[in-house]
């Protein structure tokens, strides 16, 4: 019987696109394209420029191949270039509102109605709307992506111990914030938010379908 082959891991297919072979690159971004996408995502907040800025995240990657260092895990590498990509598109989105006013959404729009609808629906928006920006990379990496605080701290260019303190007043930040809908009785049963109950609620923003990795 044939021994079963092993998958080609990220740092060989890297080395295999560092010599020009395109089909390893293809490979790299099927493998990670969908999990770049939604990081970029949770912070745009637009499909369409999500998937803009997370091919730009590819292309810069492709370029910049030569600059990987060995040891280090790819998946941290690129999210350390999306992160980056998503700061400048904050950057050029708040210098053109500076310019234009933008238009108010009409409260009755249905658009409007079922993206609120939506949102109280996931609990990864609502952590989205309560918790600082670089506090939900941190726990979006961590439960969601499954990377180790060392990762964690590669992609935001923190160090580890700052991770740590991310995630703990992450998690403490939403635990409150769930709390306090509970308590005002807003959460219309969508999640059991109850103090007790709090590592099952962290569990459930690890994956919205499907289990997260221990």
């Amino acid at each position: 019987m044939e021994a079963e082959q092993q998958p080609v891991s990220d740092e060989q297919l890297v080395a295999q696109v560092q010599t020009g072979n395109l089909t390893a690159l293809e490979v790299l971004v099927g493998r990670h394209e969908a999990r770049i996408y939604r990081f970029v995502a949770n912070s745009l907040r637009d499909e369409a420029e999500a998937q803009d800025v997370t091919q730009e995240t590819f292309v810069t990657a492709y370029r910049k191949i030569s600059q990987f260092k060995r040891g280090c895990p790819f998946a941290a590498w690129l999210f350390t270039i999306a992160r980056r990509k998503c700061i400048d598109w904050h950057r050029s989105r708040k210098l053109l509102l500076q310019e234009t006013m933008p238009e108010l959404p009409d409260k009755n729009d249905p658009s409007v109605l079922l993206a609120e609808r939506e949102d109280g629906e996931n609990l990864w928006a609502f952590a989205r709307r309560v918790v600082p920006e670089l506090q939900f990379q941190a726990l979006w990496l961590r439960y969601a992506e499954d990377l180790s605080v060392a990762d964690i701290a590669r992609a935001l260019g923190r160090t580890r111990i700052h991770v740590k303190v991310l995630l703990f007043r992450g998690r403490t930040r939403l635990a409150t914030e769930l709390e306090s809908q509970s308590a005002a009785g807003t959460s219309k049963g969508t999640f059991d938010v109850r103090a007790d109950s709090l590592p099952t609620v962290i569990e459930q923003i690890s994956n919205p379908t499907a289990p997260a990795r221990t």
